[in-house]
C-alpha cells in the first residue's frame, strides 16, 4: 500500500510578470503535485519554465496565487539554492550556522571534512566551489525529510560530485533535483516531473527513461494536431519538435566522433603520451594549431603539471578534467599562452584566432535587448562570415523570435547563458575555449551546444566536470589526478576512468575523496561506441547495425533536397505533377528514415547492453 504524501499541492497557480507562469485558470484547474516520503524526482524543463520557482513554492519561500499546499506535521524541508547569498557572513561556517533552526556545528564539520572544505575560510575570498560545498554541508547537516536541490553539481569537481552521489544513494528521505548533469540524474532519480508549457507531468521512471517519454508525448501531440488539421498549433511547437529531432541522434556526427577518436588513439602510445614528431613549417601550418613540448609548472614547491608534450591538430576537441586544485586552469592557460610554463615551449599556428566562453553572463547588460546583444541594435548579424537575420539566428539557439526586443534583465540565468553562447558562436574563429560551459544550461540547450561544437570546423579546448557532456563531445581527454601527471586518453571521461582503473597499484591522489578510491558505478554510455560485443547480433542484425547510419545520412540528404524543392511557392502552379511526385517521395523518405533510426537504436542497445 502506497504511503501518504509528505507534501502536496493541489490546483497550484502562479502569475509572473502579468502572465500565468503555470496553472492558468483559463486552461484547467492548476498543477497537482504529491510527494511521497521516499520519492526521488528529477525536475525537468526548459530555462524559464519555472523550475526554480516551483521549488520555492514547494519549500514555502513564496506564496502561490491559487491552490492549496498541505504538509505533513514536523516535516523538515531544506532547499539548496543554486546561488546561495553569503552576504553578511564573515566565514563559511557563519553562513552554515545561520537560520531559525541552524544545524549542529559538529554535523557541519563532519560533512565539510568529507567534502574537503575548510569552514573557517572567509566568504569574501571563497571560490564558487568552496561556497557550493559549504552550502551542501549546511543543507545535509540539517537532516532534511525533503531535500530540494537546484543545480547541486554547479562549481563542484568530480570528486565532490562522486561524494554527493554516494550520500544521496544512502539518503532515506525524499528529494527533488534540478540538474543539467545527465549522469547524476540517471544514477539517482526514480521518477520524473516535467514542467512544460505551464503544465506539470509526472512519470514514475527515472531520468533514464525521460527522453523516450518526451518523444512519445510530442509524437502524440503532433498526431493529434494533424488530425485536427491545426497547422498553427503545429507551428507553435517548432521548438519542441526541433529538440525531439535532435534527440534522434545524428548518425553522421556520431560516426565522425568515432573516427576522430580512432585517429587520435593511433597517435597516443600505450604509455599515455602523445607521439610528438616536430614536422616542417608547412606541415605545422596545415595540420597543427598548438604544439606543447615538455611543458611543466610548479607552485610553492609543488609540481602542478609535470613535463608533458602534446600536439593539438585542427578539428580536435580536447577535454580537460580533474579535481579542484589539480591544475586544470593552469594547463588551459599554458596551452592558450595566457601563462608561461616554467619549462618547455608552447607554439601556436600563425593563423590561430580564439574565442573564450567562460559563462560570464554578468557581462550582459540587463538594460539591453536581445537585438542589442546579438546585432548591436540592427536587424542583421554576421555569423562566421554569413549574413543572417537576427530573429532567424535566435531560433537557431532555441529563442522565440518574438523576444528580440526583450530586456536581458527579464531572462533567467540559463537563458542569459544561452544568449552569451549565441553571441560568441557568431564570431569568426578557429579556436574555441570553453571553461565550464554547462553551468546554468538546461538539457535542451546542452543538446544544442553539443551539436554546435560537433559542426564547428575549428579546434575546441573544453574544461568541464560534466561527464556525459565530455563523453558526447570530446575526442581527447587530458586527465589530471592531482599528482601533476597529465593522462592523454583518446575518447571521453569514461575512457579516462577506465584507464585509471587499469593502472597498477593506483592510489588516491591529493584532493580525492575516499569514494574515488573504489571503482564507482560506470555512468551510462550515452555516446554509442563501436560494437564491442557484436557476437550477440545475428548476421543480418550486424549488417544493419553497420550499414544503417550511412543509409540514414543518405535519406537525410534526400529529405533536405525534397524540402528545398517544395519551398518554392510557385512549384504547384507551374508543375502540379512534379509537386505531387516530390511530396510522395518525401513522405516515403521520412517514413523510411524514422524506421531506420528506430531499428538502429534498438540494435545499439543490444550492442551496448
Amino acid at each position: 500500500m502506497a504511503e501518504p504524501p509528505i507534501l502536496s499541492w493541489e490546483g497550484l497557480g502562479l502569475q509572473q510578470g502579468g502572465r500565468w507562469l503555470f496553472g492558468d485558470p483559463a486552461h484547467g484547474d492548476g498543477l497537482d503535485l504529491h510527494i511521497g516520503p521516499r520519492d526521488r524526482f528529477a525536475l525537468i524543463g526548459r530555462n524559464g519554465a519555472g523550475k526554480t520557482t516551483l521549488l520555492k513554492l514547494i519549500s514555502g519561500d513564496i506564496e502561490a496565487d491559487r491552490g492549496t499546499r498541505k504538509v505533513k506535521p514536523h516535516m523538515n524541508i531544506v532547499w539548496l539554492e543554486q546561488d546561495p547569498d553569503f552576504t553578511g557572513f564573515d566565514t563559511l561556517m557563519d553562513y552554515a550556522l545561520s537560520g531559525e533552526r541552524p544545524p549542529a556545528e559538529h554535523e557541519v564539520e563532519a560533512i565539510a571534512g568529507q567534502l574537503g572544505i575548510d569552514m573557517t575560510t572567509g566568504t569574501a575570498g571563497a571560490s564558487g566551489g568552496e561556497k557550493r560545498r559549504a552550502a551542501i554541508a549546511r543543507a545535509l547537516a540539517l537532516e532534511p525529510d525533503l531535500l530540494l536541490l537546484d543545480e547541486p553539481t554547479n562549481h563542484l569537481d568530480l570528486s565532490a560530485i562522486d561524494w554527493l552521489e554516494s550520500w544521496l544513494t544512502r539518503y532515506k528521505g525524499a528529494f527533488i533535483v534540478i540538474s543539467h548533469d545527465r549522469t547524476f540524474l540517471k544514477r539517482l532519480t526514480r521518477s520524473t516531473l516535467w514542467l512544460d508549457r505551464g503544465a506539470l507531468r509526472r512519470k514514475d521512471v527515472g531520468f533514464g527513461g525521460y527522453e523516450a517519454w518526451e518523444e512519445q508525448v510530442y509524437a502524440e501531440e503532433a498526431r493529434a494536431a494533424e488530425k485536427m488539421d491545426a497547422k498553427l498549433k503545429i507551428e507553435a511547437h517548432w521548438l519542441e519538435r526541433g529538440v525531439t529531432a535532435r534527440r534522434k541522434r545524428n548518425m553522421g556526427r556520431l560516426e565522425k566522433l568515432w573516427e576522430m577518436r580512432a585517429a587520435r588513439a593511433a597517435m597516443v602510445s600505450p604509455g599515455g603520451t602523445a607521439k610528438l614528431k616536430l614536422a616542417s613549417d608547412s606541415d605545422f601550418k596545415s595540420k597543427s594549431v598548438i604544439v606543447a613540448e615538455e611543458i611543466s609548472k610548479t607552485y610553492d614547491g609543488r609540481e602542478v603539471i609535470k613535463p608533458f608534450s602534446l600536439r593539438i591538430q585542427r578539428g580536435d576537441r580536447i577535454g580537460i578534467v580533474g579535481g579542484n586544485g589539480a591544475g586544470k586552469t593552469t594547463l588551459l592557460k599554458m596551452l592558450t599562452r595566457e601563462l608561461e610554463p616554467d619549462a618547455g615551449t608552447v607554439t601556436h599556428a600563425n593563423t590561430l584566432a580564439g574565442v573564450m566562453i567562460d559563462q560570464q553572463r554578468a557581462l550582459l547588460d540587463p538594460a539591453k535587448t536581445v537585438r542589442d546583444v546579438l546585432a548591436e541594435g540592427g536587424d542583421w548579424i554576421d555569423v562566421r562570415g554569413t549574413r543572417k537575420h537576427v530573429q532567424a539566428y535566435m531560433k537557431d539557439f532555441l529563442f522565440d523570435p518574438g523576444l528580440v526586443e526583450a530586456k536581458i534583465g527579464t531572462f533567467s540565468g540559463g537563458e542569459r547563458s544561452r544568449l552569451l553562447l549565441a553571441r560568441e558562436f557568431s564570431r569568426t574563429s578557429n579556436l574555441l575555449v570553453l571553461d565550464e560551459p554547462t553551468n546554468d544550461l538546461d538539457l535542451e540547450t546542452l543538446d544544442l551546444l553539443q551539436e554546435v561544437i560537433a559542426d564547428y570546423e575549428g579546434t575546441v579546448l573544453l574544461v568541464s566536470h560534466d561527464r556525459d557532456f565530455l563523453d558526447r563531445t570530446v575526442t581527447v581527454t587530458l586527465g589530471l589526478d592531482g599528482s601533476g601527471t597529465v593522462d592523454i586518453v583518446a575518447g571521453g571521461y569514461e575512457d579516462w576512468q577506465t584507464k585509471r582503473k587499469q593502472k597498477p597499484g593506483r592510489k588516491a591522489a591529493s584532493g580525492e575523496s575516499p569514494s574515488q578510491q573504489k571503482p564507482a558505478p560506470s555512468p551510462p554510455q550515452l555516446s554509442p561506441q563501436p560494437p564491442k560485443n557484436s557476437a550477440k547480433l545475428s548476421y543480418k542484425d550486424q549488417r544493419d547495425y553497420e550499414e544503417l547510419p550511412k543509409r540514414i545520412e543518405e535519406l537525410e540528404g534526400l529529405i533536405a533536397k525534397g524540402e528545398a524543392a517544395l519551398a518554392d511557392p510557385d512549384l504547384y502552379a507551374k508543375d502540379p505533377d512534379r509537386f505531387t511526385r516530390i511530396s510522395k517521395s518525401l513522405d516515403l523518405a521520412r517514413s523510411e528514415k524514422d524506421e531506420a533510426e528506430e531499428r538502429w537504436l534498438e540494435l545499439a542497445e543490444l550492442v551496448e547492453g
